[in-house]
């Protein structure tokens, strides 16, 4: 493996900090950047800014290892690129505003012949409209002066650390030779498969596996609201189905969340909306799923002759179980569509979220359960599964099929 003086990794989110305290455990010289002064500051003065299993452990290894974090961009040979990909909501386009800014402050400072890996998902054909126009501009010359390389990031939150070790990578270069020796790089801490390809491959590989998903979780979604309007249990029929040994049928939920599965798609169909049928309507399912469980809440509100809406408790503001990341929650999508439907004062409690970031959020979990007398599990935290014995005297709308009593709603 090639000696490198610094890596910087641009970006200390949840892909970009995990990913720079890797990269530092393993004994490289590593200085995180990222332009929020209160993140930086934080990290320098040794607390992490998320929680995540394993996560403050590899901290501190990597704190002993040396690495730094600073709100400059350092002038060296290797960047990591790791800012967030929006999508436009109007057009469903990438934004590339946050690539194209970072990649221009690197530009700023790096040395000829320094490579600049963008970790960023981003849509197929990025790299070619957006990314070689402003080197171009700035007078260098690809391949030359400046490497480009592409390596989405293959990760989930809750379970960063074990797959940023053992989940497989694509490195996507101009240059075959390029592209092992940043290979050679991950390699310092990825034990699984490490696949070298071409950039618009990596790019389009990476939108692929969210799609995919989307459009499984999409077809239970699907299913799940079949089965309620002919009173059917769609877990039981999935469960039966999955037994045939070529069928894998994911499970319903309240909606799709996260800055992957439910934002992924949007750039296929933004790029290619007369060749997207199939991954348009999913996506307009999962999008659906909110408002489903909204038509849920009426139906036991009608059922139980509640008038109030601030009986209604909702149990969750991460997008999935046992993390604090609300990036495109279901529920939050949920919120929205209560307040246009002028449901104000639903209660709101999630374990794992320490600050209010929602009105009527509570921070007490028996505090909340007495204010309401309608349950939404929204996510199956594993801090729900335990104190069953707490809400089995609620109406519980049960979104993610974890209660372990009778006579609770589902989907």
């Amino acid at each position: 493996m090639e000696t490198v003086s610094i890596i910087n990794i641009v970006g200390l989110g949840y892909i970009g900090l995990p990913t720079a305290l890797m990269f530092a455990k393993s004994g490289l010289k590593v200085v995180g950047t990222d332009i929020n002064n209160k993140l930086v500051a934080s990290l320098k003065e040794g607390n992490l800014t998320f929680e995540e299993t394993g996560l403050q452990e590899l901290f501190k290894e990597a704190l002993s290892n040396g690495i730094e974090f600073s709100t400059e961009y350092q002038k060296t040979h290797t960047y990591i690129l790791a800012v967030p990909t929006p999508y436009k909501k109007k057009s469903k386009k990438l934004d590339p505003k946050y690539v194209i800014s970072a990649l221009n402050s690197v530009l700023d400072v790096c040395e000829k012949g320094a490579s600049i890996i963008i970790e960023s998902t981003v849509s197929p054909g990025t790299v070619d409209k957006y990314i070689r126009p402003e080197i171009e501009k700035r007078g260098y010359v690809n391949g030359d002066d400046i490497h480009l390389l592409h390596a989405p990031e293959r990760i989930i939150p809750g379970n960063m650390i074990y797959e940023l070790e053992h989940n497989s990578r694509t490195i996507g270069a101009d240059s075959l030779e390029v592209g092992n020796k940043v290979k050679g790089l991950y390699s310092s801490f990825c034990k699984a498969e490490i696949v070298v390809t071409d950039i618009r491959s990596a790019e389009m590989s990476k939108v692929v596996e969210n799609t995919y998903r989307d459009i499984n979780i999409a077809f239970a979604n699907e299913l799940a609201k079949i089965c309620h309007t002919d009173n059917m249990d769609v877990y039981e029929i999935i469960r039966i189905a999955n037994m045939h040994p070529r069928v894998n049928i994911m499970k319903p939920g309240p909606g799709v969340g996260g800055h992957c599965i439910s934002v992924d798609p949007w750039f296929l169909v933004g790029d290619y909306p007369d060749l997207t049928n199939l991954i348009l309507t999913a996506r307009k399912i999962n999008d659906s799923m909110p408002r489903h469980v909204l038509g849920r809440i009426r139906d036991i509100m009608r059922e139980h002759n509640i008038m109030d809406i601030t009986k209604v408790g909702i149990y969750g503001l991460a997008y999935k179980e046992n993390v604090d990341d609300t990036r495109e929650s279901p529920t939050f999508q949920l919120l929205e569509r209560m307040d246009e439907h002028l449901a104000f004062g639903v209660k709101v409690f999630d374990p794992y979220v320490k600050e209010r970031i929602v009105d009527h959020q509570f921070m007490n979990f028996e505090d909340f359960l007495n204010e309401i007398e309608i349950l939404v599990i929204m996510v199956g935290h594993d801090h729900i599964k335990s104190n069953m014995d707490f809400i089995k005297d609620k109406l519980v709308l049960d979104t993610k099929n974890i209660c372990t009593f009778e006579g609770s709603y589902k989907l």
